[in-house]
């Protein structure tokens, strides 16, 4: 075997040992990044961001959301300890905060910090719209969407020296990409982008968490449609600019309801 064909071999053990699978869908992700480093980084990034925000002292709409929220996480919780995954429910710290902020937005990081903003509850009608958005988040932290994206970042920054940094200090070498892309003080974690993909499966997966909930996920087309009818009406939502709402979202959410509603219970 020549150098070449060696360093492929090296490069797709690689792959293949740091491969995960998301929780529903079944999607296989590349996934270079331990979840130690992240959810360290994340928790202070998040205790950061708190420091700097301004929440909100409507009581109502805080309790709303943190009800909403817990039901949620609750169903969340029990979905994993029931398929095997009590190792990643065990990481999930959640925690539910409302900023003052006209921003059309919403995050949540990983472990389960989740952040509503005012001015996306604004458009929402019902604790059912707000679990279409709260779940959305959710299934990003469940799915490991930022670990995936740091790893392809990972990727992308070490290049040719991705096969040495897997058989020598990969660690170190991590460490210094997630530091310096994700670092704490540029709150990256915060707005990191996802993409297409990994959007549309947080929709998925945030379907069944709502209905497992006692959420009805028709509720979700509802929320979509004022989503998208609001960016056409002039006013940009922050929301959109990791989270596309278009047409092509809401008839995927039509196409994954009726697997959603045999979850769904009532209340």
């Amino acid at each position: 075997m020549n150098k070449k064909n060696g360093i492929l071999v090296l490069a797709l053990g690689l792959m293949l040992t740091a491969c995960s699978t998301v929780p529903i869908t079944g999607r296989s992700q590349l996934m270079l990044v331990q979840d130690a480093e992240i959810l360290s980084s994340s928790a202070l990034q998040y205790k950061q961001f708190l420091s700097g925000a301004k929440l909100s002292k409507n009581t109502q709409t805080t309790a709303q959301v943190r009800r909403v929220g817990q039901n949620v996480a609750n169903a969340t919780m029990l979905y994993l300890r029931q398929n095997g995954l009590s190792d990643m429910a065990s990481q999930m710290k959640w925690e539910f905060n409302v900023v003052e902020d006209k921003a059309i937005n919403a995050f949540c990081m990983p472990g389960g910090k989740i952040v509503v903003y005012t001015g996306l509850l604004k458009l929402v009608s019902s604790d059912a719209e707000l679990a279409t958005v709260i779940s959305h988040e959710v299934s990003h932290a469940v799915a490991r969407h930022s670990n995936e994206r740091i790893s392809q970042e990972y990727v992308r920054q070490m290049g040719g020296s991705l096969v040495g940094a897997a058989v020598s200090n990969k660690s170190a070498l991590l460490q210094t990409v997630v530091g310096q892309a994700y670092g704490i003080g540029s709150q990256v974690l915060v707005t990191l982008p996802y993409n297409r993909k990994q959007e549309y499966e947080a929709d998925k997966i945030g379907l069944i968490f709502m209905a497992m909930a006692g959420y009805n996920p028709n509720a979700a087309l509802t929320f979509w449609q004022k989503m998208s009818a609001q960016s056409g009406g002039g006013q940009q939502a922050d929301f959109f600019s990791t989270h596309p709402s278009d047409a092509n979202r809401v008839a995927a959410i039509r196409q994954y309801l009726p697997e959603a509603m045999k979850y769904y219970k009532g209340k």
